[in-house]
Formats: structure tokens, C-alpha cells, sequence
């Protein structure tokens, strides 16, 4: 897109640019049925980002799985039978037609990972990322850093969609939690992932088994390449699942010997967190000096 038609849909916007040195997109995973109705315990997470990321703008009414941004819930042939399942999952998360938004949304996964098909997919998914981020303040011609967090099928997502929204935005970086992760051309434009999984989520470690372009055997895909040049860390979180008790998200259940007691959750975003901090991108907490002693 161009930088000065992107600068003067932000001007005809009128909104107030955040004092915030950088932006983070939060993309749900499979379970998400707009941007603003995903699963309830991706909420907490949500807020917790928010209280720690202080100099950050948490953007998190973004719909991964329509170019369009259009909810299953929102101005579609089947909106009724989605706004049905939806009553129904608030009431039981875990029943079986629930899951059809799950499997729904894979085959979006899937479309996104896809090499004849994707990237008209992920090009769609880039311009409403800038879109999301301009309705929230963001100014395309100071290009502030943008944070992508896909959790689950939104870290795909969010790296396939790195390729187009890079040139729009400048420095794109991805922290991807659980992501089913594929060899998408994105590791050449993302500024640096960082790959958070739970040694118990067997979901996550399907990106390197479907993907052959994850395999050792294919020194030169984009995957590949990007690890050899220092791009991607890989980051255990310890016992942590993908799902259910001792998620990702799960901010009761404690981490068995953790030195800290902290729960899978607090580990989750204290990560989160380090890395940035690590990065640059976000302020360390000051440090208060220590009073002299009287003594």
C-alpha cells in the first residue's frame, strides 16, 4: 500500500495517537468467532498484557480468520447458526457443536500456510492488521514497531500475513504462543519471532512434522534460513498444555517446581514480557536505589 494514502486514511480517521513507543496486535487462535468474542480465558491474558506492557498499545479486535475482519457472527448467510453456537459455548465450551468453529477456522489455517492460495489470503490479513492499527492511533509515516502475538492457528496467521504488512509498517516482530507454525515466506520479513511452547502441547509440535520446509532437510526454506541467521528463538515454558487444565492462559494452576510459584499464565506473560525488554522495545522497570543505611 502506499505510505501516503496509509498516512492520509490516518489523518481522515481523527483518532488520537497513543503515547506509546509500540504496537501489539493480539490474533486468537481457532476458537476466536469475532474479534471481540474469543474464548474466556484468553481474557485474563489480554488484561495482564495490558497492565504489563505499559509503554505498548494492546490492539486485540482483530478476526484472523476473514479478510475481511467480518466475524462469523457479523453480516453473513449464516450468521444466525454462528450467533446459535456461540449462545451455546458460553453456556458449555466443550460441546461438540461448538467445535465446528474450531474446524472451521483451521481450514483458514491451512489457506494462510498455503503457497498458491495464501498469499492472497494473508495480504488481506495484513491490510486489516493496518487497518486495526490505524483505527487505534497508529501513524504510518513514523512506522513505530508492530508486535504480532498469535496464539494457537493466529501465529500462522500472523506470520503469513508479515510478508505484506512489513513493507506498510517498518520493524514487525511475532511472538507466537503455541503456534502451529509452517515455512511461510514471512521469516524473510519478520524482524525477529520468538516461538513460546509448552513441553506438554503436542498441538504446537505439529508445524514441524506438516511442514516439510521445517525439516532439516530443506536448508534453504524460509524456516531454515531464518534460524541460521538468528531470527527465531524457540522458548519452553515448561509443562505448560494447549489446552484445558495448565494452558497457556491458565492463571490458577502453578507450575510444578517452579522456583517462583508462579502459574502457567504469570509464566506465559512474564516471558512475554523479558523478551520485549530484551528486544528494546519495552521499558524495563526502574530500578529503585536502595536508602543509606543509618546504621
Amino acid at each position: 500500500a502506499d505510505p501516503d494514502n496509509l498516512e492520509a486514511l490516518a489523518e481522515a480517521q481523527g483518532v488520537e495517537e497513543p503515547n506509546k513507543d509500540f504496537y501489539l496486535v493480539y490474533l486468537s487462535g481457532i476458537g476466536a468467532i469475532s474479534g471481540t468474542s474469543i474464548p474466556d480465558e484468553e481474557y485474563p491474558f489480554i488484561y495482564g498484557l495490558e497492565e504489563r506492557l505499559t509503554n505498548c498499545k494492546v490492539i486485540s479486535d482483530i478476526y484472523p480468520y476473514s479478510v475481511t475482519n467480518n466475524g462469523l457472527t457479523g453480516q453473513r448467510a449464516f450468521a444466525g447458526l454462528w450467533q446459535r453456537v456461540e449462545k451455546m459455548r458460553l453456556k458449555n465450551p466443550n460441546s461438540a457443536l461448538a467445535m465446528i468453529v474450531n474446524v472451521r477456522n483451521i481450514f483458514q489455517l491451512f489457506v494462510s500456510a498455503d503457497r498458491r492460495y495464501g498469499p492472497i489470503y494473508n495480504i488481506g490479513i495484513a491490510n486489516e492488521i493496518m487497518r486495526g492499527l490505524i483505527r487505534h492511533g497508529y501513524r504510518p509515516i513514523k512506522r513505530k514497531p508492530v508486535v504480532l502475538l498469535g496464539w494457537s492457528g493466529g501465529g500462522q496467521i500472523a506470520i503469513g500475513s508479515t510478508a505484506f504488512l512489513a513493507p506498510m509498517a517498518g520493524d514487525v516482530y511475532e511472538i507466537s504462543v503455541g503456534g502451529m507454525l509452517s515455512d511461510d515466506p514471512g521469516f524473510y520479513n519478520v524482524k525477529h519471532l520468538w516461538h513460546l511452547f509448552g513441553e506438554k502441547d503436542k498441538l504446537q509440535a505439529l508445524g514441524h512434522l506438516l511442514f516439510a520446509g521445517r525439516w532439516q532437510i530443506k536448508p534453504q526454506s524460509p524456516w531454515n534460513r531464518a534460524m541460521r541467521a538468528g531470527k527465531i528463538d524457540l522458548i519452553p515454558l515448561g509443562p505448560v498444555n494447549h489446552n484445558g487444565k495448565g494452558n497457556y492462559f491458565d492463571m490458577e494452576t502453578k507450575l510444578p517446581d517452579d522456583p517462583q510459584g508462579r502459574t502457567c499464565g504469570e509464566k506465559t506473560l512474564e516471558t512475554i514480557q523479558q523478551v520485549l525488554t530484551e528486544a528494546g522495545l519495552l521499558k524495563a522497570a526502574p530500578v529503585t536505589p536502595a536508602l543509606p543505611s543509618t546504621v
